[in-house]
C-alpha cells in the first residue's frame, strides 16, 4: 500500500525570522520544503493550511459566478455588463494566488518573497478591477462626466502600481523595522481601497439621517455589508488579534490571518451583490447617460496594468538575487542573529 510521510513541522525558534509570525509559535513547515512537500501540508494541521483553504475554495465560488453571469443569453454581448465581468476576473484571481503563496512560501526564503510578490500583485489588479462597475454603476450623479469620473480608472489603474511597489518593498525593512514594514504593506492597500470607494462614502454622506428615500444614490444593505467586512479585514490585519494576546493558542485555528481571509472573502461576495444591485436598480437612469469606458478602453487600461504590475514584480524578483547576501540565512540562521524564542 502506498503511503506518503507527511512533512515534519518545526516551532518558531527552528526556522529563520523571514518566516516568523507574530504571536504563532508553532506548526511551522521547513523552510526548505519540495513543491510536493507543499502541496502535501496543504492536507495536514499546519499554522497555514486554512489559510489555504479559506481563499481555494472561494475561488471556485467565485469562478463560477463568473461563469454563471457569463453564460446568460446575451450577457457577454452586452456592453452594459463588461465592467462587471471585468471585476469578477481578479476576484477570481486574487484568492487563488493568495492559496498559491500560503502553499509554496516555505521552499525557500526567497521563493517566499516571490510568492508574497505576486500576491500583492493580483490585491492589486483586485483594487483596480473594482473600479470598473464603481465607476460604470456606482457613480453619484452629480460626478457623472466631471473630472473624477473620466479619470477614476485610470487613477486605478496607477494606484495598483503604487500598491505593488509599495506592498513588495515593505518586505524588505521586515527585519529590522518590523513596524515600519507593517505601516507600509497597511498603507498599500487602504489607499486604494479608499480611492475605490469614494462613490459610496459621497453617496452614503447624502442619503445619511435622510428620513426619505434618496432616489438614484440609495445604497443597497449589500454596500453596508462589504464597507463592514473590508473595516473588519483591515483591522484583523493590522491587530494580529486574537493571537497577539495569546501567543501559542492560536497556531493552527482561529488565528487573525485566516479571519482576515474570511473576512476578506465575504466583503467581495457582498461588494459583487452590490454591484448587481446598483446594475439593476439604475440601470434605466444609467442608460440615458454616456458610458465612461468602451471595450477598447477596458481592454487597454487593464492590460496595461496587468503589464506593469508583471513589470513592478519582476524587478522586486530581481532585486532578491542582486540584493546584499545578509537578507539571506546561513546554516539556519540570519547574520547577526541567535536562535532565541521571540517575545510577543
Amino acid at each position: 500500500m502506498l503511503s506518503l510521510k507527511l512533512p515534519q513541522l518545526l516551532r518558531i525558534h527552528q526556522v529563520p525570522r523571514v518566516f516568523w509570525e507574530d504571536g504563532i509559535m508553532s506548526g511551522y513547515r521547513r523552510p526548505s520544503s519540495s513543491a510536493l512537500d507543499c502541496v502535501l501540508s496543504s492536507f495536514q494541521m499546519t499554522n497555514e493550511t486554512v489559510n489555504i483553504w479559506t481563499h481555494f475554495l472561494p475561488t471556485w465560488y467565485f469562478l463560477w459566478r463568473l461563469l454563471e453571469l457569463a453564460g446568460g443569453p446575451g450577457f457577454r454581448a452586452e456592453p452594459y455588463h463588461w465592467p462587471l465581468l471585468v471585476f469578477l476576473l481578479p476576484a477570481c484571481l486574487y484568492p487563488f494566488a493568495s492559496c498559491c503563496a500560503h502553499t509554496f512560501s516555505s521552499m525557500s526564503p526567497r521563493a517566499r518573497h516571490i510568492c508574497y510578490f505576486l500576491d500583492y500583485g493580483a490585491l492589486s489588479l483586485y483594487s483596480l478591477g473594482c473600479a470598473f462597475p464603481y465607476a460604470a454603476y456606482s457613480m453619484p450623479a452629480s460626478w457623472l462626466h466631471g473630472r473624477l469620473h473620466q479619470l477614476f480608472v485610470p487613477a486605478a489603474a496607477l494606484n495598483s502600481f503604487l500598491c505593488t511597489s509599495l506592498s513588495c518593498y515593505s518586505r524588505f525593512p521586515e527585519l529590522e523595522s518590523p513596524g515600519l514594514s507593517k505601516i507600509l504593506r497597511t498603507a498599500a492597500f487602504t489607499y486604494p481601497f479608499l480611492f475605490d470607494n469614494l462613490p459610496l462614502f459621497y453617496r452614503l454622506g447624502l442619503c445619511w439621517g435622510r428620513g426619505h428615500s434618496c432616489g438614484q444614490e440609495a445604497l443597497s444593505t449589500s454596500h453596508g455589508y462589504h464597507l463592514f467586512c473590508a473595516l473588519l479585514t483591515g483591522f484583523l490585519f493590522a491587530s494580529h488579534l486574537p493571537e497577539r494576546l495569546a501567543p501559542g493558542r492560536f497556531d493552527y485555528i482561529g488565528h487573525s490571518h485566516q479571519l482576515f481571509h474570511i473576512c476578506a472573502v465575504l466583503g467581495t461576495h457582498f461588494q459583487l451583490e452590490a454591484v448587481l444591485a446598483d446594475m439593476g436598480s439604475r440601470r434605466a437612469w444609467l442608460a440615458t447617460q454616456e458610458p465612461p469606458l468602451g471595450l477598447v478602453g477596458t481592454v487597454a487600461t487593464l492590460g496595461l496594468a496587468v503589464v506593469g504590475n508583471l513589470l513592478i514584480i519582476a524587478a522586486f524578483t530581481a532585486s532578491l538575487f542582486w540584493g546584499p547576501s545578509t537578507w539571506w540565512p546561513i546554516g539556519g540562521r540570519y547574520k547577526g542573529q541567535t536562535t532565541v524564542r521571540p517575545h510577543f
